[in-house]
């Protein structure tokens, strides 16, 4: 008997190998990870997070402390769920199924979490979709007419709370998920189920603080927030006391939104504008006489636009304060604000066309002759601007806003793709990409001859196939600014001047941008991108973040995002002065009014001559004291700052999706008790045959 336990002992101390042999293949599980691999498969995509204000929720979670864990069924509309289920959802039910989710409470209770399917082709079945309001951010609205729908198509549903997980599947995992809902589909009856387990625990359901004001108390969330960025065109001298030159202020916004966290490219809207704005910038940079100026050229790229216009709120209370982040501006000798939004889709039938929606002064009036004159020049390239109709009761959602309610006589003019509706049908929405018309011609073509030459071409620059956006579109754009702004600050009347035929904008960078900060491949790990910093993530995602520590006006490079330090450094390169002229960084660099750039990429720097500065963006009522966020109460002073709802990020620990099979509880039960009969028929035999040997041996 000992024998036979030491040999039991041997055999399963031994190193446990089990080999799977396919095609000549053979994969080894040597440990526990590689069992827990061969059983469990972690899923690819981008979760929709829960989101928190003063009054509530809105956003994904689990509905409590535990994961979810779910069988995998593929949603049909007419089709009640008899227990809880985790969807498979097409992009083409997205909108009916939530609306659903809304009006049907015993289907909402079976809804144990929603994976949505990602198909290449999906923007060209769409007619739109827009999980933002039909005039967003209406509250913020210097006008009256808040019913006013500048986005029709949108459905508002990302602004609702799910309590239930939410996860858009990569490409790749949606083939994945669609074998797996079908497996189950098909074995109904079977006594193994394929499930989905959902790690989407939010810290504020867990510890029950569902309002910014506790939650940041009991620091289970932090504020939405980051940094804009501003620079001025030529530097300003902060050691001069004659700082009277009037200012133009041009500005953009480079955060999105989406249902999805992670997913927030914002191709159109506002990307457009912000790579508008840097191929305007560098143009100029190239002009001479910069510094013989009438006006003072300023550029400003906000952060934090989609929540409650965070970036230029805070913006204009730091003018008021007259912080270090805004030394050398004044906010008495703002001229005009010049914003530029979407402009990607400002291209029909060979024509470059944008509308000017304006706020009436005589300022206003100045800029739009401007815009008239650098039209003029820009006849022979199919470029037109017309004035936003008059029918419209403002102007469309937008930074400006925030300056107009702070300030009702401001001037302003904010450049758009389009007239009385979003010309963009994937406002706010993961579609909003660069990459649709590639995927149309893989879907329809499904040739690699044709796309390989449309790769040659695009590396080329012959042209540059883009979705939401054409890049031809954002050249006109870019050098539409750029030369009105040049007519307004030099006071140059006369479109036909060789100085303002001498701006022209760079059509290769405006492609390299779009690649840049819109696509995966190359992504932030491009050439021009990876020359100024060291990027935390290669693919790209324009969501506005949380704030990071302290906010400062010279914050570390921890505190930054990567978009908003690449345009830091590209803004401080381009308007540096004079040309050429660098040095190494060194500890008197800031000293004297210079600033250095490439700093992460060698470790030491150039300095140069610019005056670009970093601006916290977040909520005007919120105050960091003693390393906890204190919500500020409300001022009567500040209409806005009592609209702010105050957006708030709730915390987690980790964030995951797997897939696993599972064996059906009734079949569990009936293995059990067949286990416990044949243990006891067993026990029994034993005990009858050794009650029969026993009396055999008696009787020998």
């Amino acid at each position: 008997m000992a024998l036979k336990i030491v040999f039991l002992i041997l055999l399963f101390s031994f190193r446990f190998r089990l080999s799977l042999s396919g095609n000549g293949q053979t994969t080894s599980m040597e440990s526990v990870p590689d069992l827990q691999k061969s059983m469990y498969m972690v899923v690819d995509g981008y979760p929709c997070v829960r989101l928190v204000n003063l009054s509530g929720e809105i956003g994904c979670s689990n509905p409590g402390r535990d994961k979810v864990v779910a069988p995998i069924i593929k949603y049909k509309n007419n089709k009640e769920l008899g227990q809880p289920s985790a969807i498979l959802l097409s992009m083409d039910d997205v909108q009916g199924f939530f609306l659903r989710i809304s009006n049907d409470s015993s289907f909402d209770s079976n809804v144990a979490g929603v994976l949505v399917e990602s198909r290449v082709e999906i923007q060209h079945k769409l007619k739109g979709f827009s999980p933002a309001r039909k005039f967003p951010q209406a509250e913020f609205a210097p006008y009256h007419n808040t019913n006013y729908e500048w986005n029709p198509i949108g459905s508002g549903i990302m602004w609702k709370s799910y309590n239930f997980p939410v996860f858009l599947l990569s490409e790749s995992s949606t083939s994945t998920l669609q074998e797996i809902a079908m497996k189950n589909e098909k074995t109904e009856q079977a006594y193994t189920t394929n499930v989905a387990e959902f790690d989407v625990v939010m810290q504020t359901t867990k510890v029950g603080t569902h309002e910014s004001e506790s939650c940041l108390k009991e620091e289970t969330c932090l504020p939405l927030g980051g940094y804009s960025v501003w620079s001025a065109v030529p530097p300003i001298n902060n050691s001069s006391s004659n700082q009277s030159k009037p200012i133009i202020l041009t500005v953009a916004s480079m955060d999105a939104a989406s249902f999805f966290r992670d997913k927030s490219l914002g191709a159109d809207s506002p990307l457009s504008g912000v790579i508008s704005l840097l191929a305007a910038v560098d143009a100029l940079s190239h002009v001479d006489g910069l510094d013989n100026l009438n006006k003072q050229l300023v550029f400003l790229v906000f952060t934090g636009e989609a929540w409650g216009y965070l970036g230029s709120r805070r913006f204009l209370l730091e003018l008021d304060q007259q912080s270090d982040a805004v030394r050398g501006l004044n906010s008495s000798l703002i001229q005009l604000v010049m914003e530029i939004g979407s402009t990607g889709k400002g291209f029909s039938q060979g024509n470059k066309t944008f509308f000017a929606h304006t706020q009436v002064s005589s300022d206003t009036n100045e800029a739009l002759d401007a815009l008239k004159l650098a039209q003029e020049s820009l006849k022979s390239e199919g470029v037109t601007v017309s004035n936003a109709s008059s029918s419209n009761p403002g102007i469309p959602p937008s930074s400006l806003m925030a300056f107009l309610r702070k300030n009702s006589s401001t001037s302003g003019i904010v450049l758009e793709d389009f007239d009385t509706v979003f010309a963009n049908k994937f406002y706010h929405s993961h579609l909003d990409d660069s990459g649709e018309f590639i995927s149309f011609l893989f879907v329809f073509l499904c040739s690699s001859f044709f796309i390989m030459l449309l790769k040659l071409a695009n590396t080329l620059g012959i042209i540059y196939v883009a979705a939401n956006i054409n890049s031809s579109a954002i050249v006109a754009a870019a050098s539409l600014v750029a030369r009105t702004l040049y007519v307004l600050a030099s006071d140059k009347k006369d479109s036909t001047s060789s100085a303002l035929s001498s701006i022209n904008v760079n059509a290769s960078l405006v492609e390299e941008l779009i690649s840049c900060l819109l696509d995966c491949d190359p992504g932030l790990s491009c050439e021009l991108v990876s020359s100024y910093i060291i990027s935390v993530d290669t693919c790209p995602s324009h969501y506005v973040g949380v704030v990071l520590g302290e906010p400062s006006s010279t914050p570390s490079p921890n505190q930054v995002d990567d978009i908003s330090r690449f345009v830091w450094n590209f803004l401080a390169d381009r308007t540096s002065t004079p040309k050429g002229s660098t040095t190494v960084c060194s500890k008197d660099c800031s000293n004297n009014g210079g600033v250095c750039i490439r700093a992460e990429t060698d470790g030491k720097g150039i300095c140069v001559n610019s005056t670009t500065r970093y601006v916290p963006a977040y909520s005007t009522r919120l105050k960091l004291d003693s390393g906890t966020w204190k919500v500020l109460p409300p001022n009567s002073s500040d209409p806005m700052g009592m609209l702010d709802p105050v957006w708030t990020e709730s915390n987690w620990n980790t964030i995951g999706l797997r897939v696993y099979t599972v064996q059906e509880a009734a079949y569990d039960r009936v293995v059990l008790l067949g286990g416990i009969s044949v243990t006891v028929l067993a026990y029994l035999a034993i005990v009858l045959i050794r009650a029969y040997i026993t009396k055999a041996l008696k009787q020998d």
